[in-house]
């Protein structure tokens, strides 16, 4: 299986997984704990698995956050709930979304079943921890036993496996946090960028000043948009992200991944068409491979 199969079929399941970030469900069990505002909702419940550790270890582990953000909500939301308690908020907000959007019918039939199964074989499939601080922690828990929580928890473990892995392709290709997202939502593929910006928490000085310094690496030209060396750099990332994350899809096989696709895709269709996503979030180019 090429690396970059495995990369553009794990990024077309992704929603499956971020759903914990946008479903209003997750956001009203963590306000049931007392964790409020988005910021803090999102820092504790991604972070949780780790354990109540400070600003500078979620900084980086999350990379392209302004550490004044993740300061404002770390530590001091683990004096307003436990990371085990916010762990199983997090759970059960993610069984309540996939419950109202998909149905009971979808959760309980064999193609979940299935779905789950192979994406746990993936999963279980992961090399190891090593160098992957993220994934490592959230493989540390348990676990759940509705399949259709089965195939959320493997797709986390593989969607923090990657992204671990994406911080080291960063680095290598010398893009710091902030550069990494100026640059990506230049692709139009992820966030547009004043969402991105906004919600990274980066002042538009900064990001300006971002972009300066890309334009003078010749990275972006005058209108923000990627150069031909730029898209390079962009390339040798993804490549390399592909390359360090293909290992538990070759356990699949290219049919086993095929037959996962089949049965997940309509379901995160059935995601996006419920309105979870934000408008105007995302650039215009979202969904693609690349």
């Amino acid at each position: 299986m090429e690396p970059s199969q495995a990369g553009r079929s794990a990024r077309s399941m992704e929603l499956l997984h971020s759903v914990a970030y946008f479903a209003p469900e997750i956001a009203g069990e963590l306000t049931t704990l007392g964790v409020t505002e988005p910021v803090p909702q999102y820092v504790s419940s991604r972070s949780a698995a780790v354990g109540a550790v400070g600003a500078g270890v979620v900084t980086a582990l999350f990379y392209n956050f302004a550490p004044r953000v993740i300061e404002s909500a770390v530590p001091e939301v683990w004096a307003v709930a436990d990371p085990e308690s916010i762990t199983a908020a997090r759970l059960r907000g993610v069984d309540a979304a996939y419950r109202r959007v998909l149905g009971q019918e979808a959760l309980d039939s064999a193609e979940m079943a299935e779905a789950a199964a192979l994406a746990a074989r993936a999963a279980r499939a992961i090399p190891g921890p090593e160098g992957r601080p993220l994934y490592a922690a959230h493989a540390d828990l348990p676990w759940p036993e509705p399949a259709h929580l089965q195939l959320w928890h493997a797709l986390t473990l593989l969607r923090e496996y990657r992204g671990d892995g994406h911080i080291a392709a960063l680095q290598t290709a010398g893009l710091s946090g902030l550069e990494a997202l100026v640059t990506h939502t230049a692709t139009g593929i992820g966030f547009a960028p004043e969402p991105a910006r906004r919600l990274r928490g980066w002042t538009k000085d900064e990001w300006a000043a971002a972009e300066a310094g890309l334009r003078q690496r010749g990275l972006l030209d005058r209108r923000g948009e990627l150069t031909g060396e730029g898209f390079e750099v962009r390339e040798l990332v993804e490549d390399l992200t592909d390359d360090l994350a293909v290992a538990p899809w070759r356990e699949l096989g290219e049919d086993g991944l095929e037959r996962l696709l089949d049965l997940a895709l309509p379901w995160r269709d059935t995601f996006v068409d419920s309105g979870v996503l934000p408008d105007g979030l995302f650039g215009p180019r979202y969904g693609d491979a690349r």
